[in-house]
Formats: structure tokens, sequence, C-alpha cells
């Protein structure tokens, strides 16, 4: 490994990244150890002390202070900004709480939604056992309820062949669901 040939170094010799990383590791996480209590957040944190170190290398100047001194400035921000954000976050947390934005309406509401979605739900999970192309007609028509000319414009397919994906999948999910999938809407133009 070579010394170190200044600061201005690091972001473009990865030997010198390397060094000056060795060097200065400890004295970056334990500044950031005595400024934060999750050991994540502190690894998360030292990372991108040095990321933004690599950045901001080429304008080091090395009069201005000693490496380890631009590196707690640099720390000093990047931990200032974790904790803005974090109290951002906790504020937000507290200011939404989903339970007190519903009324019983509105919770009955969303059950009911929930359990008419149920035949749906069940039909997505046997489409898992189609081919490909076969789903997506399905999905198309049956899901999402597009007439079957314009699932066949979606997929870039002729009509006639969408109609033929549609049927040999209505037979092959037949023994799976409980109603068989609706029968296509035909829309001619």
């Amino acid at each position: 490994m070579k010394p170190i040939e200044g600061v201005a170094a690091i972001g473009r010799d990865s030997d010198a990244l390397e060094a000056f990383y060795r060097e200065h590791i400890e004295a970056v996480q334990r500044f950031i150890a005595r400024r934060v209590e999750a050991p994540e957040d502190a690894a998360d944190l030292t990372a991108e002390v040095f990321l933004a170190a690599i950045r901001a290398s080429r304008d080091y100047r090395g009069d201005a202070a000693a490496p380890r001194a631009w590196l707690y400035g640099i720390a000093r921000r990047v931990v200032a900004g974790h904790h803005r954000s974090t109290i951002r976050a906790l504020r937000a947390v507290r200011q939404i709480d989903a339970r007190e934005l519903l009324d019983d309406d509105a919770a009955d509401r969303i059950v009911a939604r929930i359990d008419s979605q149920r035949a749906v739900r069940a039909v997505y999970r046997s489409l898992a056992t189609l081919p490909e192309r076969q789903r997506a007609v399905v999905e198309l028509v049956a899901v999402d309820g597009l007439p079957l000319t314009e699932a066949a414009a979606a997929l870039g397919i002729s009509a006639g062949n969408a109609r033929v994906l549609y049927h040999r999948a209505r037979r092959r999910l037949a023994r799976a669901l409980s109603q068989p999938l609706p029968d296509p809407v035909e829309v001619t133009s």
C-alpha cells in the first residue's frame, strides 16, 4: 500500500482511499457512536461519512483542517441530518394515526371491500398455474374488466388469439375455481 498522498487523492486513487479509511475508521466510528444509539444507524452513518468524504475530497485544502478534523466536520453534518430526518419521521407518525382517520363507517367499507374481492384473490392464486400468455389475457379480461378486443390490443395480439387463450384458461381453471371465469365482453369497432 502506498502512503497517503493527501485527502484529495481518496476520490481518485483506491489505494489512497483504503489507507485513509484504515487510518480514520476507528475515530469516525467513535465520533458517531457517541451520538447515536442503534448499531445499525452507527454503521450506516459511518459509511455515509466516508462516501461524503470521497465526494468532497477534490475540494479539500490541506491547510484548512487536519484530515481528522475535516472528517469530524463531515460526520457532524451527517449525524445532524440523521437526527433531523428521525425527528421529522417521528413527528409525521404522531400526526398521522390511521386509526384516528377512520370512522366506523370507513372501517366497515374497507372490510366490505376486502370481502368483495375474495373471489378475485382466488383467481389471482389460480393464475399462477397458467402459462404466461393465458395468465395475461385472464388478468386483463376477468380481473381488470377489459373487453377481449382491448385486452388483445394491450397484449399486441389478435382478438382471435386472445379469445383462444382465454377459452383455454377458462377450461384449465374450471376445476380450481368455485365459479367459472366470466364470459369475455366482445367489443366491435
